[in-house]
């Protein structure tokens, strides 16, 4: 299958690297020092017991315009990074080419072939003019929950900690041949990658900890053994949980996880930085719209009130214009205790979303 990853940070390059080794015709989307040291040495994975995989010899590119129509796109890219890159991103399509969403959050169609009483809905703080919608058809979109978690440890680095799970789905709930044929092919490169039919209620469910842990790092500079760890954190976490619950069930989602079980599961994952923590302290902009602001869109849809994500929605929101506007980072230079400074901020790699 000819496949292009845009966005081969993180997770993107995790699905790069083993998509490529499995024979996959793969090109990799990226920029600046990654996609350099990608195309001197290739991109490898470092696993968490020390062994590692390299794709030599993959392509990579930062012109989508000279990849030509793809099978498959894959998109690693942040949520927000999305919009800016549309119509290259549109380079790649041929008329069958399917798209691959591997976003923390909620996705921007996540109402497009619903079904449901908000059918076709645009959620407008991920998608305010509908270029998004436009731009990438519901028709090619192949819905997919990346819940491995991974960083970039260097330019051409990429450190997995733990997880192989990409289930995909598609968006109007049918077992069609295409999403057994993505699913087929991310198996053969190693991953666990079951066909949903309710794609939508595995998506909260991974945004259910999503919008809570990642705010909750970013503003306290812990790992997520920490959030849990600590009382009054994991009380936050749980309050935040519990408004976001009650929002996703009247749009008749079901959790096949209780949420002290979801928090108990984040708690193992140990001294893991989310997502948004790492943009912190790497002074790239945070998803805040995605994993916080559509929840906060969709409470008001379904008149849920929700004290405590909008309270901290308010204060990470602040942080990330704080960030944006002054252009400083805050980097840790240890783990524990940190040691905090403020830097000039560099322009950051085309990179993908970590889990968590």
């Amino acid at each position: 299958m000819k496949i292009c990853v845009v966005g081969a940070g993180s997770i993107g390059g995790l699905l790069g690297v083993k998509l490529a080794l499995a024979g996959e015709d793969v090109t990799l989307i990226a920029r600046g020092k990654h996609l350099e040291a990608i195309q001197e040495n290739g991109l490898r994975v470092v696993y968490s017991d020390g062994s590692a995989q390299v794709a030599e010899g993959v392509k990579a590119t930062s012109d989508m315009g000279a990849c030509g129509p793809q099978d498959l796109v894959i998109l690693g890219l942040k949520a927000h990074q999305i919009q800016p890159a549309v119509d290259d991103i549109r380079t790649l399509f041929g008329p069958d080419t399917m798209v691959l969403t591997t976003q923390n959050g909620l996705p921007w169609w996540y109402f497009q072939r619903h079904g449901g009483e908000f059918d076709g809905y645009r959620i407008e703080t991920l998608d305010p003019d509908g270029r998004l919608s436009a731009g990438i058809e519901a028709r090619r979109i192949i819905g997919c929950i990346a819940y491995p978690a991974a960083t970039i440890a260097r330019p051409g680095v990429i450190r997995h900690m733990e997880g192989t799970r990409f289930p995909v789905g598609e968006l109007d709930r049918s077992r069609s041949e295409r999403v057994e044929r993505v699913s087929r092919t991310l198996i053969n490169a190693g991953f666990k990658s079951p066909v949903l039919e309710d794609i939508r209620s595995e998506i909260w469910l991974k945004a259910w900890g999503n919008l809570s842990f990642n705010p909750i790092s970013a503003l306290c500079h812990a790992t997520l053994v920490d959030i849990c760890q600590f009382a009054p954190t994991r009380e936050l976490a749980a309050n935040m949980m519990t408004e976001a619950q009650t929002i996703a069930e009247k749009l008749g989602v079901n959790f096949r996880v209780p949420l002290e079980k979801r928090i108990d599961g984040a708690e193992k994952v140990g001294k893991h930085k989310t997502s948004m923590l790492q943009d912190v302290e790497a002074g790239r902009a945070l998803e805040t719209e995605a994993l916080i602001g559509a929840v906060l869109e969709l409470g008001r849809l379904t008149s849920t009130p929700t004290p405590y994500i909008s309270a901290i929605y308010a204060a990470v929101k602040l942080l990330g214009r704080t960030i944006e506007a002054d252009n400083v980072f805050v980097k840790a230079q240890a783990l524990r205790p940190p040691v905090l400074s403020v830097v000039p901020m560099e322009e950051p790699a085309l990179v993908g979303s970590a889990a968590g």
